[in-house]
């Protein structure tokens, strides 16, 4: 087996995978968004959330849509580029990737269907729990996923038979995996932060060009409130969680992501820095000291082991890679909390609505949540390597045997072409919905904030 080739697999299905998770990672954290506004619409009969939630449900449909025309070549990539993997630990994964088919997604598609089209055909409270039936199955979709993810980080209640396959020992065990705790958790919340700032920043162009100012400010309030609560917790105790797991169990890839060349006791966090693989060492660093090991060991002066603690051929094959994805995320998520609270400020005071330089900021600000999950699951993915699945099968085991480099090259620019159409198609069905509003006839110009800088007395 090649190293193009496997180079080349990789990227496929990395493409793939990326591609595909732009929609998910909308849809799971909208569901619960959807939930809310549907709870409000009929506790409080008020138009207002009606409105949002069919405008939402268009937005979310799409996505789910386009997330399922995507995740299915997924699948498929198991048995053509990766066959060695499929046949090792199919009798593992098979089990949680069937249960994400069987009882998340079906049960999500069914009710999504009675959520689109039976709100005047089914009872009012019926109409509720298919939303809340559609909210469980995304997130079930979601669990059933990354506890696959989580037995390929760290993987439990295995055997290994004569011929070399693993063999589920406990579903029970899969399924509670210690490692999918704090993962899940991670996971779904950053998933609130990008729905959540989604709906900030559609409801800020809203107000930014006058129209639907109603429903706008309830969109801003919402997106803001919720993103300024999810951004802490991802940070803390989600994110601390999770990275004191991968300093636990994986040590390896937590040297890389710190950047951590050499073993040091009171280790400092490092904020800004650029990996040097020729002398091992960071270039142009910033770094707090001994925050590293009082983070990880509760004490200032503790010992965390750096790369020089393990054998090359256990790095991952990319420490600048995993440096730099796993730092844009820290920032980008240490940026959010800091926008969010002061959104969330301004809201309280009641001066976030008329703040223009805020709502451009909020409106500008719904890709980055996609930039910090990529971010995340790059520093995941390639800080696993060189194991697909960690400490038992190397990724050179894995891929297809009988695939070449050629075939490779020419199914992943298919896949490309097929998806920059399909990107370009969401786009324009997007920019429609969006462009329709919440409510075409809705009447509230008067409201709107006025394009031109409004005069201190209009304020």
């Amino acid at each position: 087996m090649s190293d193009a080739v496997i180079f080349l697999d990789r990227i496929h299905f990395a493409m793939n995978i990326l591609f595909h998770y732009l929609f998910p990672q909308l849809t799971m954290g909208l569901a619960v968004i959807l939930l809310y506004f549907k709870t409000m619409a009929l506790r409080r009969n008020d138009p207002r959330y009606h409105r949002a939630f069919r405008f939402w449900l268009h937005i979310f449909g799409i996505n789910f849509v386009f997330g399922v025309v995507t995740g299915i070549p997924m699948e498929f990539l198991f048995g053509t580029n990766w066959a060695g993997f499929s046949r090792k630990t199919g009798g593992v994964i098979g089990n949680t990737l069937a249960m994400e088919g069987l009882f998340a997604f079906m049960m999500e598609s069914a009710f999504l269907g009675l959520l689109m089209f039976g709100e005047k055909r089914l009872h009012p409270w019926a109409h509720w729990f298919a939303a809340f039936m559609v909210f469980l199955g995304t997130w079930l979709s979601g669990f059933f996923i990354l506890a696959t993810n989580a037995w390929m980080q760290h993987p439990v209640a295995y055997s290994i038979a004569e011929d070399g396959k693993f063999v589920l020992d406990s579903l029970w065990g899969l399924l509670t995996n210690p490692w999918l705790f704090w993962q899940y958790l991670h996971n779904m919340n950053a998933t609130l932060i990008t729905a959540s700032f989604v709906v900030a920043s559609i409801g800020s162009f809203y107000l930014l060009s006058g129209t639907h100012v109603k429903s706008a400010r309830l969109f801003v309030r919402t997106g803001v409130v919720i993103a300024a609560v999810t951004t802490v917790l991802q940070i803390t105790p989600f994110g601390h969680g999770e990275a004191i797991q991968v300093f636990e169990h994986k040590p390896a890839q937590a040297a890389a992501m710190e950047g951590l060349f050499h073993t040091e006791k009171g280790a400092g966090m490092v904020l800004l820095g650029q990996p040097n693989m020729e002398t091992q060492t960071l270039d142009n660093v910033v770094v707090i000291p001994y925050l590293d090991s009082l983070l990880v060991h509760f004490n200032p002066f503790a010992e965390i082991k750096g790369l020089d603690a393990f054998p090359k051929d256990e790095w991952p094959d990319s420490v600048p890679l995993v440096f730099y994805a796993y730092h844009t995320m820290i920032l980008l998520g240490t940026a959010f909390a800091a926008v969010m609270a002061l959104a969330l400020f301004m809201l309280w005071r009641g001066s976030l609505f008329k703040a223009r330089w805020m709502l451009w900021t909020l409106m500008l600000s719904a890709p980055l949540p996609y930039l910090a999950t990529a971010a995340g699951w790059v520093t995941a993915e390639t800080g696993r390597q060189p194991w697909l699945v960690y400490g038992l099968m190397r990724t050179a085991e894995g891929a297809s045997p009988h695939v070449s480099s050629g075939n490779v090259m020419l199914t992943l620019l298919g896949f490309l072409a097929m998806y920059v159409g399909m990107g370009f198609l969401y786009v324009i069905l997007m920019f429609r919905v969006i462009g329709d509003g919440p409510e075409p006839n809705e009447t509230d110009a008067a409201e709107a904030i006025p394009l031109a800088p409004a005069s201190e007395e209009a304020m």
